[in-house]
């Protein structure tokens, strides 16, 4: 293997690591502000209302599905844009591929 080579792997192990973690900060940073917008909406309609714990309570349930449902989404768009590096032909196969069919 020429060092060309094992340049090219990896620099394509580090770009597959640093999407990994771009993946792994926007799906934690998606969390955190969902609990927290949870968290802040319950706590100003429970004090609006003068229903102390119940709204706080409720909202923070109902973001836990919709956190998961949300994170899915998200890993999945990312993954599919993930595209795999593909084997190329050399110009030999290539004609004799053509000649195949």
């Amino acid at each position: 293997m020429s060092e060309t080579e094992k340049q090219g792997k990896n620099n394509l192990q580090s770009t597959y690591s640093l999407t990994l973690a771009s993946i792994a900060g926007q799906v934690g940073l998606l969390t955190l502000v969902i609990i927290f917008l949870a968290l802040f909406a319950g706590l100003w309609l429970d004090g609006r209302m003068d229903s102390k714990p119940m709204f706080t309570i409720l909202l923070l349930i109902a973001s836990v599905p919709l956190t998961v449902f949300l994170m899915f989404r998200v890993v999945r768009s990312a993954t599919n844009r993930i595209n795999p590096v593909e084997k190329s032909e050399t110009p030999e196969e290539e004609q004799n591929s053509g000649k195949n069919s």
